[in-house]
């Protein structure tokens, strides 16, 4: 399969979703601005979302999309029956598991929003109990998407990856409509209703995924649970994995705990807002790649082509250089005027998207090693090693403590997203050297030869745009034509001059648009 047509697939969906998620987070600004409120409604938010990356994408992903692809594989004939048979018997234990797992979260979710907050920096009483109850309003959306990322799983094995990758739109699409239907004048209030929809959301996305699977021939059965060979293979695949591909989450959660605890009020929606425009590559490019990677990878190595799949992988790296180092420059260069475009009107001041816009520098120095994860786990996961990840992922998250305690009382609300992007830097140069010494990657000339090409080429861009920013500044705050028309033009400019950069350090050539539009037909 060509690699750019089936990430240009998951991609332009992710883009739909992100786009879409930036209408959502700009709607939210307007209705709830950065206070008590928005940070109340984010940490009930950040509990399912932390374990929906956990456990349901990252953890249960990386160990059933390599055995069911095995399954399908196999040689005995049966094919796909045997993967379906496979994934009755991975639900059979997953459902019973998750509904206990939510049961408990419900009953817990006092003492758990305490740990998330550590009493949300002396919230009363009354002000705690508020953050209870939305969290308690979320939670089942982590027994929702959990199915989801089952039933979504079998059809990125299958190859039909636009199907789960449309399913976040329908998220955005029902947050942006309890935002524009159901807002009140009062944040609590409409705090409240957001928590709603994002359990309502999860249902859809439920819905949706289990007709797609229908209409691809795949229907599961609900059975007694059985914790047989390969249940129990799959299970002890994915406590581990759950650290590994959570890292990044897990780093988050900590960030976002100590900034509620030790940091004033709006210092949570500050870090939500930048960490939400630095999720926009990392989802168009990380997410798809390690989506794409993870199921071609596994079934080439499951056909004993090792060197196909080192050139998947040199080739999946290369592609996220070349996409992630100008979107990394971008970000802390224009930070100012793209928070100013997104979120600066309603409730949202000057001076929340100032603040937004220095997180966001933060966080967006560790951007190509966010990305890079996605890469370079998929690697280990498709040998069904989820152990080192997880070793490495433990490390970092020792790193991001270390640095959050370091970091937060002198430099603030930058502190955590640093320390973040720092962690993260850390895991990755522990996956990459692991994987060199045993010989399961290695950098080919092409690879060697375009990174730095790639590197100077995204400065020039960063210069260039750095001095033209004052042009945009004037248009960020206008209307809302005004604010999305200076976006687009920023991002035009920008590409522009990253493409002619490109062209005169070597990086990229004009035979090379030729080769790729080939092989996309």
């Amino acid at each position: 399969m060509n690699l750019t047509k089936a990430l240009g697939s998951v991609g332009g969906l992710t883009l739909a979703s992100r786009v879409l998620g930036l209408v959502r987070d700009s709607l939210f600004a307007r209705f709830v601005g950065a206070g008590f409120a928005s940070d109340a409604f984010l940490i009930a938010f950040r509990l399912p979302n932390m374990f929906r990356a956990l456990f349901a994408e990252g953890a249960f992903s990386a160990a059933f999309i390599p055995m069911f692809n095995r399954k399908v594989g196999d040689k005995d004939g049966r094919g796909l029956p045997d993967g379906i048979a496979f994934a009755e018997d991975a639900l059979s234990v997953l459902l019973p598991t998750l509904i206990l797992m939510t049961a408990i979260f419900e009953l817990a979710a006092w003492p758990m929003t305490w740990l998330l907050t550590f009493g949300f920096n002396g919230a009363s009483a009354e002000r705690f109990d508020y953050v209870v109850h939305l969290s308690r309003i979320t939670l089942p959306y982590l027994l929702l998407i959990s199915l989801v990322s089952l039933l979504g799983g079998i059809l990125n094995s299958l190859h039909k990856f636009w199907i789960n990758a449309a399913a976040p739109i329908l998220l955005n699409a029902t947050l942006i409509a309890a935002l524009l239907l159901f807002h009140e004048h009062q944040p609590l209030l409409t705090a409240r209703n957001q928590a709603i929809a994002v359990t309502v959301s999860g249902a859809l996305q439920l819905l949706w995924l289990i007709w797609a699977c229908r209409a691809s021939g795949v229907k599961l059965r609900l059975k007694r649970p059985q914790l047989n060979p390969d249940v129990k293979k799959l299970m002890s695949l994915i406590w581990p994995a759950a650290a590994g591909a959570g890292a990044v989450q897990i780093n988050l959660v900590v960030s976002t705990a100590l900034a509620a605890a030790l940091l004033p009020a709006g210092s949570v929606s500050y870090i939500y807002f930048a960490d939400r425009l630095n999720q926009l590559p990392l989802g168009l490019i990380g997410i798809g790649l390690g989506t794409v990677l993870l199921p071609t990878i596994s079934r080439q190595l499951g056909r004993g082509e090792d060197a196909e799949a080192m050139a998947t992988q040199n080739r999946g790296m290369e592609l996220a250089l070349f996409l992630t180092l100008p979107a990394t420059v971008a970000l802390i260069v224009c930070g100012v005027p793209i928070v100013g475009a997104l979120f600066q009107h309603g409730k949202f001041a000057l001076e929340d998207s100032v603040l937004t816009a220095q997180a966001l520098a933060a966080f967006s120095i560790g951007l190509p090693s966010y990305i890079l994860v996605k890469v370079l786990t998929p690697g280990y996961y498709a040998r069904s090693d989820t152990r080192t990840p997880v070793r490495y992922a433990t490390m970092s998250m020792v790193v991001n403590l270390v640095l959050n305690l370091a970091f937060i009382k002198p430099l603030g609300h930058m502190g955590p997203p640093l320390a973040t992007a720092i962690a993260s830097t850390v895991n990755v140069a522990m996956l990459y050297r692991t994987l060199v010494r045993r010989g399961h990657f290695t950098p080919d000339a092409r690879l060697r030869r375009r990174t730095w090409r790639l590197l100077v080429a995204a400065l020039i861009m960063g210069v260039v745009m750095y001095f033209l920013n004052s042009l945009f500044q004037p248009f960020v705050t206008g209307t809302s034509v005004e604010r999305w028309g200076a976006m687009l033009v920023l991002v035009a400019t920008g590409g522009v001059v990253y493409a002619i950069a490109t062209l005169l350090t070597g990086a990229f050539r004009l035979g090379d648009i030729s080769t790729l539009l080939r092989r996309s037909k």
